[in-house]
């Protein structure tokens, strides 16, 4: 059976190295999350790991319930901080804790992975995901509906070219994991990475 909290344990330590060595530049430079820089989505990875029940409750609360607005208030939460401080934090959050450490870790694996893809794709910084770790975020992001994963890949074959992965039945669509995983995410500027008869619904479904 897979550890997936090690996985997540795994997938966060390997973020946390890339942030050490961060220049100032790039904590600010954009990510492919729209309007987050690299600062943003880094906050955004652990600040829910800070949040006990209570707090989880009252900060859906403060924001009426609707995902993204939540999201928002936990960065502007830790706007003052500096990136030395949100490494510390960083390292204080390697185990997930609270509603990351959710679905045995699955929560922190899947939204470590995309995030750190998040930042490393416009900064040029690509990497070797250990494909453990790729087909376990595979198997659970394909499922989370708060990305819109079981919506954008309905009816149709995702199958990975480089690992032995496939999801799903209908047109296939064909290409490395690592941008598999970032289409069923909904990013954009992902889908000339991938092929097949399928990928104009897919593309369709994510907005270019």
């Amino acid at each position: 059976m897979t550890d997936t909290m090690r996985l997540a344990e795994d997938e966060r330590a390997e973020l946390l190295d890339l942030l050490t060595g961060l220049t100032a530049e790039q904590w600010e430079a954009p990510t492919l999350c729209t309007g987050w820089c690299v600062r943003d989505v880094v906050t955004h990875v652990v600040s829910y790991d800070e949040l006990n029940p209570l707090g989880a409750v009252g900060a859906f609360l403060r924001g009426g319930f609707r995902f993204g607005r939540v999201n928002q208030l936990r960065i502007d939460a830790y706007a003052d901080r500096s990136p030395d401080e949100l490494i510390t934090l960083f390292k204080a959050c390697l185990h997930p804790r609270g509603i990351t450490a959710g679905r045995g870790g699955r929560i922190a694996l899947c939204d470590g992975m995309i995030h750190q893809q998040d930042i490393r794709r416009p900064l040029g910084l690509p990497r070797t995901i250990p494909a453990e770790r790729m087909i376990a975020t595979l198997d659970f992001a394909r499922t989370v509906p708060l990305i819109h994963a079981p919506k954008r890949i309905r009816d149709l074959t995702l199958a990975a070219t480089d690992l032995d992965w496939t999801t799903g039945t209908g047109p296939r669509v064909e290409g490395p994991a690592e941008a598999l995983l970032m289409a069923i995410a909904g990013r954009s500027g992902i889908t000339d990475e991938l092929t097949g008869p399928g990928l104009p619904t897919l593309a369709q479904r994510i907005g270019g």
